[in-house]
């Protein structure tokens, strides 16, 4: 990956240029003096290089110093302070989605908390925060549609985490698909990742029986002793179905599915009747190649137990945003909720960070500090 300086983008830089070789030169007058040359502030930017065909790697990027972009009429001009990572940039490569695809070449897009600059928008100063698809970028000139001004907040990356896509995708997840009640059993899987550990918290404030599922046993006991999940499976450490059903020894009322594949399936099996199946992501098939087979128990169990399978996005709950924030907001203060966070400073690291993130190294929400 190219990783050329550049100077920082909010700088103008400036150099003095001396003639080598020769003497200084000089005013009239006698008075010593220096040619400044400035030069116009430049906007790093890493693009996706190669669409991978295998696991992803960071040969895959390149970090390139692209120009400054100017708003137009109705658009802004963004500086990008945190770039969140989340498994789904991986789902992005490989062909449309709820987004269209990024393909070979373009700048690798990416959801991120900015702060305007300059604005030809009515409804945004500059100084406000907003949320966006600026894509991997110091600053990004978009339309004022394209943007949300989020309230400001301390500390700044709980906009990303708790009370952004992560925190909100819990949310609507867990009570609006899965509707658990006290006293039920929740599943969840990539349970220490950014949307799982908000899933078994909440769980948990609505007196459910939590089971997290994890990579590694670091993770379990941290899920245990942090989170205070009732149990946590490794499922890297043997056969799941077994481990799974003494420890949902009374069935499982709602699984919230991050992984998809093998996992799916034993948790599938485990389902009480009317349960509950929260599709929200399958990190699983991302990066690499499938599971040989799809999960087995579909269509059959789904019928035989009355199972309800539903996939969600969590604008499709919009219009509920402001009583979730209110909620999620109250449950931080009072100590309900705790909010892990892994921040990783400098945007030439986004590459190994999100390559990572698909290797399960994080705990909690990623991101990358811009600004």
């Amino acid at each position: 990956m190219d990783q050329r300086a550049s100077p920082r983008n909010d700088q103008v830089a400036s150099r003095d240029i001396k003639c080598s070789g020769s003497a200084p030169l000089w005013a009239p007058g006698g008075a010593q003096t220096s040619i400044v040359v400035t030069t116009m502030p430049t906007n790093r930017q890493i693009h996706l290089a190669e669409t991978p065909s295998g696991r992803l790697a960071r040969e895959h990027f390149r970090l390139t110093d692209g120009a400054m972009p100017a708003p137009a009429d109705g658009e802004v001009l963004l500086r990008v302070l945190y770039i969140s990572l989340d498994a789904a940039n991986r789902a992005w490569m490989q062909g449309a989605t709820y987004r269209s695809a990024v393909e070979a070449g373009q700048i690798m897009a990416g959801g991120a908390l900015a702060e305007v600059v300059e604005s030809k928008a009515a409804g945004l100063a500059p100084g406000d925060l907003v949320v966006a698809d600026t894509g991997w970028q110091e600053y990004a000139a978009l339309p004022a549609r394209r943007v949300q001004k989020v309230e400001r907040r301390e500390p700044l990356t709980h906009l990303l985490s708790v009370y952004g896509v992560a925190g909100l995708t819990a949310y609507f997840g867990l009570l609006e698909c899965g509707a658990p009640l006290p006293g039920q059993t929740v599943v969840v899987s990539a349970a220490a990742g950014a949307v799982g550990v908000f899933v078994g918290q909440i769980a948990k404030i609505k007196g459910c029986r939590v089971i997290g599922i994890a990579g590694g046993q670091k993770k379990c006991d941290w899920l245990t002793r942090e989170l205070k999940f009732d149990a946590a499976i490794d499922y890297k450490a043997g056969p799941l179905a077994p481990r799974l059903k003494e420890q949902a020894d009374k069935g499982i009322d709602v699984y919230f599915d991050n992984v998809g594949g093998d996992i799916l399936e034993a948790c599938l099996f485990r389902m009480n009747n009317h349960g509950r199946i929260v599709c929200c992501g399958a990190v699983s098939q991302y990066d690499g190649a499938p599971s040989p087979h799809g999960p087995r128990g579909i269509p059959g169990l789904i019928v035989t137990r009355r199972l309800t399978m539903r996939g969600f996005i969590f604008t499709d709950f919009g219009d509920r945003r402001p009583a979730a924030l209110t909620d999620l907001e109250s449950w931080v203060r009072e100590g309900k909720l705790t909010v892990p966070e892994d921040v990783i400073a400098g945007i030439e690291n986004t590459p190994g960070a999100l390559v990572g993130l698909l290797a399960g190294e994080n705990i909690g929400k990623r991101m990358v500090k811009v600004a």
